[in-house]
């Protein structure tokens, strides 16, 4: 059997990781796309053991890179979040943790020059048309990787890269509140819909009678949670125009508890199908903001800070995670600006990957 070798960089970005490509690299149909990501990653195995995945969704993403056609950006960023075990692949959402390692990346793969000290790459977001400015250091024009930068449930330290969203309200579905209002009660369970960088369904985590301080392996582990959850995240994916999500990876759900470590408020987040490992990037944002806005399901776990940008840390099952929310408070009305967040990633490897012929050959494409 013959196969295709197609070149890649592969990077932890957050407290994610998985392969990066230029999007010229790969078939230009979806179909093709999503029949070499699946072979690329091994999904349809729960260890993934044919590909490059982990067996876990954090392990099973993929950026694919190319220079932006839009005036503001440098680099277009697309991101695929491909199954564990059900051999598919999702287009929907966009993913902040690989967002981290795009600016390293698209300079590593000569998408974009580096500076010598600092380089600002402007990401645009394909998925979502969200707009990012990644600060990368790269002295003498190279990138380091190196630096005293610790982020919660990634072990060691690395350089620092800063990240300042923009545009990112409504970045699925246009609207703030999608569903039209600051809280709704589905099957007896009041919930926020909510679109800040990620779409998502937010709920309290003493209305399904767990404390919001579960590790990751405890709440896998509660079946009777996940068969209560999914059908209020369906429900509301319809409430929020959003259509049928079974075979979708968004809205995102999550849980909200008042702090227990002296951050601002004790968050779980999902994927939707098992626990987060630590916290989205994206979906920070968004449970960020949800904390901010008077009259939704967070209403009262955070005291509401007239002083504007301010940090929110979000306790999930690893640590803390801050998101810097630069917003408006008028009247109880919330208007968010803008959020900004640290994070690290490094270079893993680099190289060619395989996939069988059969699947895809550049030629006859």
């Amino acid at each position: 059997m013959t196969q295709t070798a197609i070149p890649y960089y592969f990077f932890r970005g957050g407290s994610s990781r998985g392969p990066y490509f230029k999007r010229s690299d790969l078939p230009a149909s979806q179909d093709a796309l999503s029949a070499v990501l699946v072979a690329a990653l091994g999904s349809g195995h729960p260890l993934n053991i044919d590909g490059l995945g982990g067996g876990n969704a954090v392990t099973t993403k993929v950026a694919m890179l190319s220079k932006s056609e839009d005036d503001w950006a440098d680099v277009d960023y697309y991101f695929a979040q491909v199954g564990v075990e059900n051999r598919l692949v999702d287009y929907k959402p966009s993913c902040g943790n690989i967002l981290v390692g795009v600016g390293p990346a698209a300079i590593e793969l000569g998408l974009m020059e580096a500076k010598d000290g600092v380089t600002d790459v402007k990401i645009h977001a394909i998925n979502t048309g969200s707009k990012v400015v990644a600060q990368i250091q790269t002295p003498g024009g190279v990138v380091n990787y190196e630096g005293n930068s610790a982020v919660d449930g990634v072990p060691g330290t690395a350089a620092p890269i800063t990240l300042k969203f923009m545009d990112v309200v409504g970045a699925v579905t246009d609207k703030f509140l999608p569903s039209g209002n600051l809280m709704d009660n589905i099957n007896g369970i009041d919930v926020t819909c909510m679109d800040v960088a990620m779409p998502m369904v937010i709920a309290r985590a003493k209305d399904f009678g767990l404390t919001g301080y579960e590790s990751q392996q405890e709440l896998d582990a509660n079946k009777r949670f996940f068969q209560q959850m999914e059908p209020i995240r369906l429900a509301a994916g319809k409430l929020m125009g959003m259509g049928d999500c079974h075979d979708s990876v968004i809205p995102k759900f999550g849980l909200v508890a008042p702090a227990a470590q002296g951050g601002s408020m004790a968050v779980r987040y999902f994927m939707p199908w098992t626990a987060h490992p630590t916290l989205a990037v994206t979906g920070s944002q968004c449970l960020a903001a949800c904390a901010l806005t008077p009259g939704t399901v967070a209403d009262g776990l955070v005291s509401s800070s007239p002083i504007s940008p301010t940090t929110i840390a979000l306790e999930h099952p690893m640590g803390t995670m801050d998101v810097i929310v630069d917003y408006a408070l008028d009247n109880e009305q919330f208007t968010h600006r803008s959020a900004g967040l640290t994070r690290t990633a490094r270079k893993l490897a680099k190289g060619e990957l395989f996939v069988p012929s059969a699947i895809w050959e550049p030629a006859s494409v």
